[in-house]
């Protein structure tokens, strides 16, 4: 095909796409090094992004347990082979230490929402579904893509080393909040460990915007001809979205992170005033705010609870609607209600400070705004239930997983009503209210949107099926236990049992916990051995699953499943298919579906 018909075949930058067609004819001689580790296929960047986000998921849900076996089991040493893995800085005398304790707390919480649930679900699904729903060879900037997935693993590597410094890690908490992460002298876990944490964020951060960028780029740009915005799978607008979001948030919390970085090393007052350190004396700072940096941190800190979200959102929204066999219901309310998550994101970020002296008007503002943004989650909720009313549903495991993002989703985000209330926050903020409330709405809601997506574009990124034996064990005992976890801390929140306490047991009014503090402990423990089962069921997949033998298995309209079964650098062998419809022609003119390379016409109302 020459070049001059294949610049017919995009819209905006289908230039690009001749170009990508070309590269295709000679890309059959990539060496192990070009196509597995410095790839520039969309599609391989995707697993790289998923696997190491797997990693750190493993790594931080093994932090989780450890803490949770100091809380659970307070009197009762860790066991011998773990004893010897951690080493002496870690454990003394059988428990883990205050200050490991608290490291742990601290590298937990920033793994699994920056390095997880951040880089692991956008990364994956917007470099795999990005070019192929949109109708594109790959992404604007390969280049520029392969630097985010290498940026993101050296932030890794540097975030992992920062566990193993002699002073320890950082241990301030995820928030990082001033004076703990601005004074190296402040703690053990202030020192090194927070400057290796400071250098490993700066470096994810360049990772996302680099990755934004080019996501926002290939969807304006690089969309197939008739692939018009108001075509687009809601998978693609969740990403779309989640990419202006990152771009427009992650450089304030970039510049907070600078800023911290001067207060620690140039002996600045930025963040600090008046600290009198024990045995040091006055030190001479004065006129800085910690405040300042909460204010940078949150501006970027509630638009990432829906950088994660969002995706997790246009994934469960297109399964849906392929697994109901309906139109997904109020498609462009779909997309509304997600353009208004996007700019009510940013007005409701001091609802995170109403303890910290803001001003009571103020902060009825931040009330206002913060139970606004429930409206657009609650019509996408009514949307996602009036796709499933009268549907003719297949139970697949990526179905439950999304039937199940949904049911987390409305249980998490009716606790954040509790929150976003000033008045009652006084009493909630810091308490496990808070903890059930952003793991149920933000961790395991994402990771069920996570799931969803691995089980249902697993035959895309290998030619296999993942055990659906395994998968379903997976689903209902992941489910069960994240209830059974999380929403008895809701009562211990108010009872006023605070948050990051490593021992409780000092205090007697919240001794009648104890039984409870076992049961989630031990429920924590056979919830992420299940964990191990899905990864077993992942990887034993990729060489032994059962084939692919159709190209297009779920019977879905997404052009993803218009190229081969196991598509090479460029997606489409040929000409990129022309769109002529949206993708949610499910149960029309008697045909089960009707994919979005059909042309419209008289011919629909021949059966």
């Amino acid at each position: 095909m020459s070049n001059e018909a294949i610049l017919q075949t995009g819209v905006g930058g289908a230039h690009t796409a001749g170009v990508h067609e070309e590269h295709h004819e000679h890309h059959h001689h990539e060496t192990f090094i070009t196509k597995y580790i410095f790839s520039q296929d969309h599609k391989m960047i995707a697993k790289q992004f998923l696997i190491t986000g797997m990693v750190w998921a493993v790594i931080g849900g093994a932090m989780s347990l450890l803490f949770r076996w100091q809380l659970g089991y307070p009197n009762e040493p860790l066991p011998m082979w773990v004893q010897d893995i951690l080493g002496k800085w870690w454990v003394k005398d059988g428990h883990i230490t205050p200050e490991a304790y608290y490291a742990l707390v601290t590298t937990h919480g920033t793994v699994l929402i920056f390095f997880v649930l951040t880089a692991g679900l956008s990364g994956t699904f917007a470099n795999l579904l990005i070019p192929l729903q949109v109708g594109a060879r790959d992404m604007a900037s390969p280049l520029m893509n392969m630097l985010s997935y290498w940026f993101f693993f050296t932030a890794s590597i540097v975030m992992l080393s920062s566990m193993f410094v002699e002073t320890g890690p950082f241990s301030g908490g995820w928030t990082a909040y001033p004076p703990l992460s601005a004074l190296g002298d402040a703690s053990p876990g202030s020192k090194t460990g927070m400057d290796l944490w400071l250098i490993a964020m700066a470096l994810f951060v360049v990772s996302q915007l680099l990755a934004g960028l080019n996501y926002i780029s290939t969807v304006l740009n690089m969309r197939t001809k008739g692939m018009s915005m108001t075509r687009l799978p809601l998978t693609i607008w969740g990403l779309f979205f989640t990419a202006i979001l990152g771009v427009l948030s992650f450089p304030v919390l970039f510049s907070g992170f600078i800023l911290l970085i001067f207060d620690r090393n140039f002996g600045t007052s930025f963040y600090l005033s008046d600290i009198f350190i024990s045995g040091v004396g006055p030190l001479p700072h004065e006129g800085g705010s910690p405040i300042l940096y909460q204010h940078l941190f949150w501006f970027l800190g509630h638009p990432e609870v829906y950088i994660i979200i969002l995706p997790a959102m246009g994934i469960v929204s297109e399964i849906m609607s392929i697994n109901a066999r309906k139109p997904i219901f109020g498609y462009m309310a779909m997309v509304g209600s997600l353009f208004a998550i996007a700019v009510l994101s940013f007005l409701v970020w001091a609802h995170h400070m109403f303890v910290s002296g803001l001003n009571p008007f103020l902060g009825s503002i931040f009330v206002l705004l913060t139970l606004l943004i429930a409206v657009p989650s609650a019509i996408k909720v009514f949307n996602w239930l009036t796709t499933l009313w009268r549907g003719n549903i297949r139970f697949t495991p990526a179905m439950l997983f999304a039937i199940g993002f949904v049911s987390i989703f409305i249980s998490g985000g009716l606790t954040g009503i509790f929150l976003g209330n000033s008045a009652l926050d006084i009493h909630l903020h810091d308490t496990y209210f808070v903890i059930a409330h952003f793991h149920l709405v933000m961790g395991v809601a994402a990771m069920f949107g996570m799931f969803a997506g691995v089980y249902h574009w697993y035959p895309k990124m290998y030619g296999r099926y993942m055990n659906n034996t395994l998968a379903y064990i997976h689903f209902w005992l992941t489910m069960i236990g994240a209830y059974l976890i999380f929403w008895p801390m809701h009562y211990q929140g108010f009872a006023g049992m605070p948050r990051r306490y490593y021992d409780y047991t000092p205090w007697v009014s919240f001794d009648h916990f104890e039984g409870l503090n076992r049961f989630m402990s031990t429920v924590a423990i056979i919830v992420f051995s299940v964990q191990i089962l899905f990864l077993f069921n992942f990887f034993y997949s990729i060489w032994k699953g059962r084939k692919v033998r159709t190209q297009n298995p779920w019977g879905a309209n997404t052009l993803e499943w218009t190229t081969p079964i196991k598509p090479g650098h460029g997606n489409w062998t040929g000409e990129i298919p022309e769109v002529h419809r949206w993708p949610y022609d499910y149960g029309k003119d008697n045909r089960e579906f009707i994919p979005q390379t059909t042309p419209v016409g008289a011919d629909e109302n021949i059966h």
